[in-house]
């Protein structure tokens, strides 16, 4: 974990004891550093360099709010709560004014922990968002297509070269202006940016299958498909919009694209629908063996026949995951792993994908921190990008599957997007193939996007690595050149565990009888005939609904109390 530093302006050393204490819990205990001077303070804040800032508010010849000034002008991203033995609340607010982000009363230190804790999440929120809109600002200005941002009075905020083409003018011109500034207004222009307000208002993406804009000047026709989406910029409260536009050099291609998105939405929709459904038996199959081995007195032989029934079960429920993460319904669990035994256990499998004159090597740390990942998904990660590597390798060549502890400094994150400072487990997957080019690069974790022949990928293997580790709090990072491999790169948070507790699964809770009332609402009725079972055989009393409106009938018409809410998420007339 990474050394938490506290810099404290304090001239009470009974009140730094007591802070001190209350800090000491946290995880790991950070370093406190205790000054009395503006001058102590201000070296500090230099020198030091601390994560967060903790001040009382009257200290002799330099109070709260001159530390204040001095944080803003030194380390402005750095949090700063005021701890102060007495505070009005116009005196709280002008310090939460002025950049403060929190007040603790010295009577009510038990707050100070939870409050460090939030405002540095806080802050690590804020300098994501400031490196995210400085993205926004490298995307719109190396754009080769049009781009641009507009606020919900239709000016533009960021434009880049393209879009001041089109109106025939310069990046700085359009910039704070809106359509009707500019002589001529094109009837094309217009019809192409028509609907701005609309997207707007909705809240919803619009896709614009193809629109014309005809240059004024030069009589020129560019066809564009664009994409307009309302978003919030940092810091502003009305909406904004970023529009999109990649200009389509034949028509053809447009209708290609559009074809295999609606086939690959289309497919999306009908794998997912078939998955809840069989999902649903399967519980029903599983729920209803567990309950008959439970009761069963009868001889091992069935008892055997019975465990086959479930384990048949369970591998049908893995398949139904594969489906559910296609059409990105797949709800991740998370547990606490060891990565490198995920790849040893992935080794015979990855054998038996790659080509034969391909070699395999494994490089494994030795003292490989644990990390909090669903294992089945960081298995489907692994498996893309080895079978990524044999496509790059039909010649043969050599793959190479790494891992490493790595720590991620505050100038690796301020040059790398979203990235948090820390500890990360490395996973490193290295080919010896045919490299990309800067322009695949640019596009590898595009969904769709594929350097292979018509009919031979999907172009979504990527795009699910990528939405995998996203959503697993990981950064993934590709190095390549043409003509020398390419090197995937996957950080995922490291966390403190036991090693014998590594992989294991809970214990099981001794059986105890439940008490209270369960209303149940569920739509498929042999599951929810089998969990009214499960829980009258427990013990509770149990209401049922089959939807949602239902469920409220049932619910005002019961005479007692109702303890739990036991409610499957989609209802055929309610969404929870």
């Amino acid at each position: 974990m990474q050394e938490l530093r506290v810099l404290m302006l304090e001239d009470d050393p009974n009140d730094v004891e007591l802070i001190r204490r209350e800090l000491q819990p946290l995880t790991p205990p950070p370093t406190l550093l205790h000054v009395r001077s503006e001058a102590a303070f201000v070296t500090a804040l230099q020198d030091f360099a601390p994560h967060i800032i903790l001040c009382d508010h009257n200290i002799p010849a330099f109070d709260g709010r001159a530390a204040l000034q001095k944080t803003q002008q030194l380390r402005p991203e750095t949090p700063f709560i005021l701890v102060t033995g007495s505070l009005n609340e116009e005196t709280a607010v002008s310090y939460l004014k002025a950049g403060a982000s929190d007040y603790i009363l010295k009577d009510r230190l038990v707050r100070l922990g939870p409050a460090v804790l939030d405002a540095l999440a806080s802050a690590r929120q804020r300098q994501a968002l400031v490196r995210h809109e400085r993205l926004l600002h490298q995307i719109i200005n190396a754009h080769p297509n049009l781009i641009f941002v507009k606020n919900w009075e239709g000016r533009f905020l960021l434009v880049n070269q393209a879009s001041a083409e089109v109106y025939c003018t310069t990046v700085e011109e359009l910039v704070g202006k809106t359509d009707a500034d500019f002589n001529p207004n094109p009837e094309e222009v217009a019809r192409f940016l028509r609907d701005d307000r609309e997207v707007l208002s909705s809240g919803n993406p619009r896709f614009i299958a193809e629109e014309a804009v005809t240059n004024p000047v030069t009589k020129q026709t560019r066809w564009f498909q664009t994409i307009k989406i309302p978003l919030r910029m940092p810091g502003e409260e009305t909406p904004t919009l970023l529009g999109v536009a990649t200009e389509i050099t034949e028509r053809k291609q447009l209708e290609e694209q559009l074809l295999q998105s609606q086939k690959m939405e289309a497919v999306g929709q009908l794998a997912g629908g078939v998955a809840h459904d069989f999902n649903n038996i399967l519980t029903a199959i599983v729920g209803y063996t567990d309950l008959l081995a439970a009761e069963f007195t009868g001889d091992s032989r069935q008892l055997e026949d019975l465990e086959e029934i479930r384990k048949a079960a369970r591998r049908a429920t893995a398949l139904t995951r594969q489906l559910l993460s296609f059409s990105r319904k797949q709800l991740l669990e998370p547990r606490i792993i060891d990565v490198n035994s995920i790849v040893t256990n992935l080794d015979k499998m990855l054998r038996s994908l790659i080509s034969e004159n391909i070699d395999l090597k494994t490089t494994l740390a030795d003292d490989l921190d644990a990390a909090r990942v669903d294992p089945n998904q960081l298995e489907q990660v692994i498996m893309n990008l080895a079978i990524n590597a044999r496509d790059a390798m039909p010649d043969g060549g050599t793959l190479t599957i790494e891992t490493a502890n790595a720590a991620l400094d505050s100038d690796y994150a301020s040059r790398h997007v979203s990235v948090i400072p820390g500890d990360y487990v490395m996973l490193a997957v290295t080919d010896t193939g045919c490299g990309m080019s800067e322009e695949v690069k640019a596009r590898i974790f595009e969904p769709f996007f594929t350097t292979k022949p018509a009919g031979r990928g999907t172009g979504l293997g990527l795009s699910t690595v990528y939405g995998i580790v996203k959503q697993s709090g990981g950064n993934i990072w590709l190095s390549s050149e043409p003509g020398k491999g390419t090197t995937f790169k996957i950080y995922l948070p490291a966390i403190e565990a036991l090693p014998e507790d590594i992989g294991k699964a809970a214990p099981a809770e001794a059986d105890r009888p439940g008490r209270g009332t369960v209303l149940l609402v569920e739509d498929d009725e042999q599951l929810r005939r089998l969990t009214h079972r499960a829980l009258a055989n427990q013990g509770y009393v149990v209401l049922e609904a089959d939807r949602g409106r239902a469920a409220l009938d049932v619910a005002r018409r019961h005479q007692g109390g109702i303890d739990l809410l036991l409610t499957d998420i989609v209802m055929p007339d309610t969404d929870w």
